[in-house]
């Protein structure tokens, strides 16, 4: 997709002068409407639901009865959508003006999440061994990289990587990858696409020493994904997730210029939709009935990984004993609580002794920040606590 020129005309949505471009859409004011029109400005292929009706939640409650303030809250914190679920029930549910329930979303890193869900099905089904080295499943990965990382190292993000995952940083790698994706305008000498991208990344050391944080590693899962199965991945979030999960709506993805998607954060859906796939962690796997993936996978999933890998992080000033595992995080709390999170305040947090499960979609202003992870923490805490 070519860049879209800013023009004068009125815009389309509260608190901006100009109409957002490719180069703007994810930068406050703009991303405030962008979040939910993302196929405005990149390239998205479906994930289409079954075509039929299988909604396991029930009843609809006010959060304001139970949390006096709440709706306050979620306006300082920039929230767009927010589910409260415990059980099959629906405790309150929130959309701020402009935003509907059938709006979907851009979900970010909560994208990965979903990437290790899907994973996980294959390693199921005898497809993927997580102790095999990437290069066998692709070998044209076998001089970057992630050449000799073992598919745990890249779903634990192990892996030694040169990366720089600074959202601001023109220069980073991260956004090198935003650029190669088309969520923002191509420079001189970028990659071709994605699969060319992820095959010039070098290591910067021993692989399984530390955690390091890539959303380079969930775009080579998705390849690893395709290349066993031949599928898209799009097909493959359909067939494996979206479908046995019942969901009510299509979902998208958005996609390079090869069609390669952008796995680590390019899906959009709707909170409603979202909230099955919390339903499904707490299910050990399952929900409705419906079997999605292992309990095994599951399991060790909220158990969360090595704290000692993750040393050093500034998410530590909020949950001192995080650790990452499968695409997932892991507070370390005393409610062995388990997160996907995006940023600009994107969340599926589950809290397993209430049965508690939240979603919140966002357009924080920020990317992310201390102060952000905090307020979100407490948010969610204060729900999970109050949600009758």
């Amino acid at each position: 997709m070519t860049e879209t020129t800013t023009t004068t005309r009125a815009p389309r949505y509260p608190g901006a002068s100009v109409q957002p471009t490719l180069d703007s859409w994810q930068d406050a004011p703009h991303n405030r409407w962008a979040f939910t029109n993302v196929g405005d400005f990149v390239p998205t292929v479906p994930i289409p639901r079954e075509r039929r009706d299988r909604d396991g939640l029930v009843a609809l409650g006010s959060l304001e009865e139970h949390s006096p303030g709440l709706v306050r809250r979620l306006e300082e914190t920039f929230t767009d959508a927010l589910i409260v679920v415990r059980e099959h029930r629906v405790v309150g549910e929130y959309y701020r003006p402009g935003v509907h329930p059938q709006d979907p979303h851009v979900l970010m890193s909560v994208s990965k999440s979903l990437c290790g869900l899907l994973i996980g099905t294959l390693v199921d089904d005898g497809l993927l061994d997580p102790d095999q080295l990437v290069s066998r499943y692709v070998p044209e990965l076998s001089a970057s990289a992630y050449g000799d990382a073992t598919l745990r190292h890249v779903l634990d993000m192990t892996v030694a990587v040169a990366y720089d995952e600074d959202y601001r940083n023109p220069d980073s790698e991260v956004r090198a990858q935003d650029r190669v994706a088309g969520w923002r305008p191509a420079r001189p000498g970028d990659p071709e696409d994605t699969h060319a991208f992820l095959s010039g990344l070098r290591p910067s050391g021993r692989h399984g020493e530390r955690f390091q944080y890539c959303s380079a590693d969930t775009d080579v899962l998705a390849w690893v994904a395709e290349a066993v199965t031949g599928c898209r991945y799009a097909d493959l979030l359909a067939e494996r997730l979206w479908q046995p999960m019942g969901c009510e709506d299509d979902a998208s993805i958005t996609v390079d210029r090869s069609g390669f998607a952008f796995a680590n954060g390019g899906i959009s859906c709707t909170a409603r939709d979202l909230v099955r796939v919390g339903r499904v962690m707490m299910g050990d796997g399952a929900i409705d009935g419906v079997r999605v993936v292992s309990s095994e996978w599951v399991s060790a999933t909220m158990a969360g990984g090595d704290p000692a890998l993750a040393s050093r992080l500034a998410i530590q000033q909020v949950h001192p004993g995080v650790s990452y595992r499968n695409q997932w995080w892991s507070t370390g709390n005393e409610r062995g609580a388990v997160y996907a999170a995006g940023i600009h305040g994107q969340f599926i947090w589950l809290d397993p002794p209430s049965g508690t499960v939240v979603v919140k979609l966002s357009s924080c202003p920020d990317p992310v920040t201390t102060e952000w992870n905090r307020l979100h923490a407490g948010l969610f805490a204060d729900l999970c606590r109050e949600a009758r």
